[in-house]
């Protein structure tokens, strides 16, 4: 299968005139209970030099993981505490759940809509984006304010994210990560005063669609190609912004593991505090939501520089790469 070509969505560089896609709030939420990754072995059948591979090479050491909580228990949150930057007299036009896991729900609930409800958003239009597994947050995003842009009357969306680990089929990537739990939202306008979204890049590598089920030597061969794929998604975001590498402040990454990412940052030549890895033994990968969780632990820890670009980064299973520039506006 040939690799799709890079996708490029550009609202500051490509079409000049529109107003940008603003992120008016982001907001996170992670269960309370803390588990070490030993504490799960026995669930997801890790041996013992297994665990330490997790813990010695690809830099895991806890994550939140509440076995008794909901799904939406984790996302609406976060998405309450989104919904409290919106406007007076502003309306939420579309409500997006992105999502990593395909089957989150009996057949008879749809959570994309069972969120809208539980949110008092009843006329807005509801819909899931899981179609690029873990950059569907941002995937989502770009969905929205072009949404947004098709409309007659200003209306902002609420993008939401979250998903439990509620099997460890679903929890365990073999030789890669252990799922964590955490939950997100963002609210989407256009023209706002949030942070700016001056770029969007994706690249899907079909050749490794099957994910979980690759073979050894596909999976092997996936590895060989990443931190170079990657790389240049990066860049390529970079470059849509208008801007040179230099010129980004930090890059806000996925929380795969270390050795990943260690990999790209060498691909790159970056130094290795360029890119936000704090969180990764911290909260360990948690679907869709890594960026969101990510973003706020430095806007509330006063590290977000008011003016200055970012990178978000994020790769999905199957095998899908993102990027997307933004523009931090302190407030």
């Amino acid at each position: 299968m040939t690799p799709v070509p890079a996708r490029s969505t550009a609202p500051g560089q490509q079409r000049p005139g529109l107003r940008p896609v603003t992120l008016e709030r982001i907001e996170s939420a992670v269960p309370d209970r803390t588990v070490r990754i030993e504490d799960l072995a026995e669930r997801l059948g890790l041996r013992r030099a297994e665990v330490g591979v997790f813990r010695k090479i690809y830099g895991l050491d806890e994550l939140r993981y509440d076995p008794d909580g909901t799904l939406f228990d984790l996302v609406l949150p976060p998405a309450r505490r989104a919904l409290a930057a919106l406007p007076e007299g502003g309306r939420i036009r579309y409500v997006l759940y992105a999502h990593t896991i395909h089957t989150l729900a009996p057949p008879s609930v749809d959570p994309a809509r069972v969120i809208r409800d539980e949110l008092g958003l009843h006329g807005a239009e509801a819909f899931a984006v899981g179609q690029q597994a873990c950059v569907s947050s941002m995937g989502a995003i770009d969905i929205a304010g072009e949404l947004l842009r098709a409309e007659a009357e200003d209306g902002y969306a609420l993008v939401v994210a979250g998903e439990r680990a509620f099997s460890p089929t679903v929890q365990l990537i073999p030789n890669t990560a252990i799922m964590a739990e955490a939950g997100g939202a963002c609210l989407v306008g256009l023209g706002g005063r949030g942070d700016a979204v001056r770029s969007y890049v994706t690249r899907t590598l079909g050749e490794y669609a099957a994910g979980l089920l690759l073979t050894k030597e596909e999976t092997r061969a996936y590895g060989l190609v990443y931190a170079d794929a990657l790389a240049g998604v990066m860049r390529q975001a970079v470059a849509e912004a208008g801007l040179e590498f230099p010129d980004i402040e930090l890059v806000i990454p996925h929380n795969v593991n270390l050795i990943s990412w260690r990999n790209v940052i060498k691909e790159m030549g970056l130094e290795a505090d360029r890119v936000f890895l704090e969180n990764v033994p911290r909260y360990s990968h948690c679907y869709a939501s890594d960026v969101f969780v990510n973003y706020t632990t430095l806007r509330d820890s006063g590290r977000l520089v008011d003016g200055r670009p970012y990178l978000l980064v994020s790769v999905g299973l199957g095998a899908t790469l993102g990027a997307m520039v933004i523009t931090h506006r302190g407030r």
